[in-house]
């Protein structure tokens, strides 16, 4: 339980406290947030865990409160902190580390930021992403959409936000399944789950109505095994997934692209407007200054069309640590090195989730700076001399 006691200054620990896992908490209008909000706040696992939601009022929490503090903050008797976002999310963000570094808070093992119905997580996570404070202080761990089972249907062929929520998450969680009471609807949610293995393959599935939703399985989707606080890669990309979930795609083998086609009668991803889902790799180590470019001209040409980028990478310069990446748009979180591989395979292994750019776009560009282009070859020639003639924008970079 969150404690408001100071801990004494001999007894607490010295050093950099290690950076505070962040979820983001989203779904459209009507796929019951604050019926899930309510659940989990009466969770003894939220115990040290921190909820910031838009107001009180909004959510219509059921929980008595044990205090309410100056600056949004209140303790539930549950031990989980609820915050009102005061002025912007950075300030709230920033009140909850100054009442743990201050003793006024024992602990903050967790922190859950709950969107409007409306609204597109991206710039939430942007808003920590690119803060030099909190970035250190915070680790973006997992986005979880909730979907409505009954209405989820026509939400996501009618509205963008909804595709977009979707999309980046870590996991979906599906709502109201006990309403699924006809034999149309049972259709409709079948016909749901297939958008949503094309717009998201990897992302982990629950049932709120099934007792799946609980927080263990909710959160915990980050890099880090939150048990062994070691990297858990293959959990965190599941790049397996990704396989067969276009039609756009090939394979690398032996540091060679080898692209095939498949001719089908329907394209599963073509209900999502564009929204594709798709992996690169290759096990012929990157340079490290051609995985800058390629990352610095994905993101100035095409940023808003990268709605979320994961990988792991073998730099030529250092193929035994390798390099995490984690992007969102425009915006890409400061890479992490590992020690070493968590695992045997050290193959280059990159996810994507873009809007309105095709896969086989992505994977060409990538081949030209990553060297699957040989050097003396013309394409990576034109590569070298004139790098943006690839991306198809011949605007200023900024």
């Amino acid at each position: 339980m969150a404690s408001e006691t100071p801990a004494p200054a001999t007894g607490r620990r010295k050093g950099p406290k290690p950076p505070i896992p962040l979820s983001v908490l989203t779904g459209f209008l009507g796929s019951g947030k604050t019926t899930l909000l309510n659940r989990l706040l009466k969770d003894p696992a939220m115990a040290n865990t921190a909820v910031i939601i838009n107001e009180f009022g909004e959510i219509g929490l059921d929980h008595l409160f044990v205090e309410q503090a100056g600056d949004g903050i209140v303790e539930l008797s549950s031990g989980c902190l609820c915050c009102t976002i005061r002025g912007d999310l950075v300030t709230t963000l920033e009140n909850l580390l100054r009442r743990l570094d201050n003793g006024r808070m024992e602990r903050l093992d967790r922190v859950v930021i709950e969107t409007t119905g409306l609204a597109d997580p991206a710039p939430i996570l942007h808003t920590v992403m690119l803060h030099p404070y909190l970035v250190m202080r915070y680790r973006l761990e997992s986005v979880i959409t909730l979907v409505d089972a009954v209405n989820g249907l026509s939400t996501l062929e009618e509205h963008e936000e909804a595709r977009k929520q979707s999309a980046v998450a870590d996991r979906l969680v599906f709502t109201k399944t006990d309403l699924l009471t006809t034999e149309a609807d049972r259709s409709a949610f079948e016909q749901l789950k297939q958008k949503l293995d094309a717009l998201n393959p990897a992302a982990r599935r629950l049932d709120v109505q099934a007792g799946e939703a609980v927080a263990e399985r909710l959160f915990n989707a980050g890099l880090y095994n939150p048990d062994t606080k070691i990297p858990d890669v293959a959990a965190w990309l599941n790049a397996e997934a990704y396989e067969g979930a276009g039609h756009d795609h090939g394979h690398h083998h032996h540091g060679e692209a080898h692209t095939h086609g498949h001719e089908h009668g329907h394209d599963v991803n073509r209900h999502s407007e564009s929204i594709r889902a798709f992996t690169l790799s290759t096990d012929r180590p990157v340079p490290a200054s051609a995985l800058e470019m390629f990352l610095d001209l994905l993101r100035s040409a095409h940023g808003p069309k990268l709605l979320r980028v994961k990988g792991i990478v073998q730099l030529a310069e250092d193929p035994d640590r390798p390099v995490v990446i984690h992007g969102v748009q425009h915006v890409f979180h400061p890479p992490a090195t590992l020690e070493a591989w968590p695992d045997d395979d050290r193959r280059t292994r990159m996810v994507f989730i873009t809007k309105d750019l095709p896969e086989g776009f992505v994977r060409k560009m990538f081949e030209a700076f990553s060297g699957a282009l040989l050097p003396d070859t013309p394409d990576h020639k034109a590569m070298t001399d004139n790098p943006l003639a690839i991306s198809g924008f011949t605007g200023p970079v900024r």
